[in-house]
């Protein structure tokens, strides 16, 4: 009698060790489902053009090459004018507005109602591509946080009225680029342009069409 009253001690016991270790196990669980809760559903990750270098690459992190990509895309969208100035512009600053701040948005649109008042978008044909040479480097991007950058653009322009070249140039930009991860659905880069920086747009001299390493910022001005 003796033994078998041993024998359900023992197997008592082992229940009890069985219940603390399944009482463990539920609070690991748990712990591990509050933390799978908390957890962003979305993870943004840019991934740079080029990998042929391979890539370290953390989420939210936007790389210099992806803000470069990003800044001429839309920029060469803003300044694409095929028929006419007098409505292309307007249409542009519709079309892109989910990438430009609320701030920029309003320079435009001011910038548009005082061109029509001079009377220099009737008719006029517009567009920009990258200067030959000149595109992208790891220094054409100034890294001015972790949300704003500045992106030193060296463009040409070409404006026609009617079929005639009335301005054909060099114009350097430095965009200002920040991010904007308001509407995902709308803007899926997370990124806006935000004007310019520095002193503005400027006419790119010879010596500096001819050597990409020259000075980046200038006092000539150019409008945008």
């Amino acid at each position: 009698m003796r033994r078998y009253r041993l024998e359900i001690d023992n197997v008592r016991s082992h229940l009890r060790s069985l219940w603390i270790v399944i009482g463990l196990q539920g609070l690991v669980i748990l712990a591990l489902w509050f933390g799978w809760s908390q957890a962003p559903k979305q993870l943004r990750v840019y991934v740079p053009p080029d990998l042929r270098s391979g890539a370290v690459l953390n989420a939210e992190e936007v790389p210099p090459a992806n803000v470069y990509a990003f800044a001429i895309y839309i920029f060469q969208q803003l300044n694409r004018w095929p028929e006419n100035g007098a409505t292309d512009y307007g249409k542009a600053i519709f079309r892109i507005s989910p990438y430009l701040t609320p701030r920029y948005r309003n320079d435009l649109i001011a910038d548009m109602e005082l061109k029509a008042r001079r009377g220099e978008l009737a008719y006029r044909v517009r567009g920009v591509h990258e200067v030959p040479g000149h595109g992208y480097e790891e220094r054409r991007v100034d890294v001015l946080s972790a949300d704003v950058w500045i992106v030193w653009l060296d463009l040409d322009l070409l404006e026609s009225v009617k079929g005639m070249t009335v301005k054909q140039t060099s114009i350097r930009y430095p965009v200002r680029v920040v991010r904007q991860a308001i509407d995902p659905e709308t803007n899926p880069w997370g990124l806006a342009l935000d004007g310019y920086g520095g002193d503005g747009p400027r006419r790119l001299n010879d010596a500096e069409l001819a050597e990409p390493d020259g000075n980046r910022v200038g006092t000539d001005k150019e409008s945008p």
